[in-house]
């Protein structure tokens, strides 16, 4: 569950993503896990579930925390949150984010999804597009 003011826009990473619509300083406690808030969903409960729902739920899930037959759906703005090689947060504790440096309004707010997604691996169709977007071009490496 986010604990700052934020509004989903276009983002230069990919599709939408989460923005500040406040001051955020670094430090700041932005994150809060909150089973009672965010949805939990059973590894078991995707087969009964139409297709559409199952690519949403692919999309937009990661893991629970010490239990890997459970999905997590945050129920807020922070589903949309982009990932960054370079974030502005922190989320290795699997309870609470805080944001890692100042974040000001309009800001995108971005994570690493590596931190509390054990084995991810970014898309390679997104790799170029977030080189591009962090300030360089992977098709101009020598």
């Amino acid at each position: 569950m986010l604990l700052i003011d934020t509004y989903v826009g276009p983002s230069a990473i990919e599709g939408v993503g989460v923005f500040a619509a406040e001051p955020i300083r670094a430090g700041q406690m932005i994150y809060r896990f909150a089973p009672e808030f965010d949805r939990l969903i059973a590894l078991a409960e995707l087969d009964s579930l139409p297709e559409s729902i199952r690519r949403f739920v692919d999309r937009y899930t990661y893991p629970y925390p010490g239990k890997p037959d459970v999905l997590v759906l945050d129920a807020d703005n922070g589903r949309h949150m982009n990932h960054s090689l370079t974030p502005n947060t922190d989320f290795r504790d699997s309870v609470y984010g805080y944001a890692i440096a100042d974040i000001a309004p309009g800001e995108e707010i971005t994570c690493n999804y590596s931190e509390f997604e054990p084995g991810f691996e970014m898309m390679p169709s997104l790799v170029a597009a977030h080189a591009r977007a962090n300030g360089s071009d992977p098709s101009h490496a020598g």
